[in-house]
């Protein structure tokens, strides 16, 4: 499993999308995705992402404009994907600072091969974010403490665990089953989850009845709705 690292697909092609999606997930990543880059942009603000895989022809804006902006402030991984083999595009896309380029023709699991590749290069480089910041509640990810209004709150390593899951990965649902394998090595039942959610619900919540952190997704498992703070720290 490539625990925690999420990768943001962008393309306007939403079969190709839907494909990269499919053999990503099945090899353990999280995926985020988007059809153009205005969409990869708000994305980029509310998640944690590892690597881009980016689309260069898009409507609007194309993926050298998108690459050129985040590489103003980010380091993460940048993948392009082209229909086209021509080495103008892939020179001027590994100027811009992209990390690999890659024709379409390429198969998935080729594709998928690159990202590792990628992420494997970029680990030793690439720094943590350190801060979480959703307002009332932050998290800092070095020092593994949570504050609520400022003040440190005390938490079991298993309570911070499953708060930094889904603190990472906001909006992503986590069904019961993923929060089983997870933190229980598959022993034990969606029981086990409530009564653990339910006490860091009771230390990190205003109205533990009325969560606005972490949600119930009725029949399926839990997802993190905050939004994050403009102002969140980077390392």
């Amino acid at each position: 499993m490539n625990e925690g690292q999420t990768i943001l697909v962008v393309d306007d092609d939403k079969s190709i999308v839907e494909l990269l999606r499919d053999f990503l997930e099945n090899e353990g990543f999280y995926v985020e995705t988007a059809y153009d880059t205005a969409q990869a942009l708000v994305i980029l603000k509310q998640c944690t992402i590892e690597c881009i895989i980016l689309d260069i022809m898009m409507p609007g804006q194309n993926g050298f404009e998108l690459c050129r902006q985040i590489r103003m402030e980010s380091n993460i991984p940048v993948l392009f994907l082209s229909a086209l083999s021509d080495d103008v595009d892939k020179i001027r896309g590994l100027a811009l600072g992209g990390d690999d380029y890659i024709v379409k023709t390429a198969s998935p699991g080729e594709i998928v091969a690159r990202v590792k590749a990628v992420l494997r290069r970029s680990s030793s480089k690439q720094k943590p974010r350190k801060v979480l910041d959703y307002g009332r509640m932050s998290l800092n990810l070095s020092t593994r403490e949570v504050f609520i209004k400022g003040k440190p709150i005390s938490l079991t390593p298993k309570e911070y665990d499953l708060l930094q899951l889904f603190a990472e990965h906001p909006k992503y649902v986590f069904t019961y089953e993923q929060l089983l394998e997870k933190f229980w090595e598959g022993i034990g039942d969606k029981h086990t989850i409530r009564v653990h959610l339910s006490r860091l619900r009771e230390k990190i919540e205003a109205d533990p009845n009325n969560p606005q952190f972490i949600v119930n997704v009725w029949g399926i498992g839990y997802r993190f709705k905050g939004e994050e703070n403009e102002n969140h720290s980077h390392s």
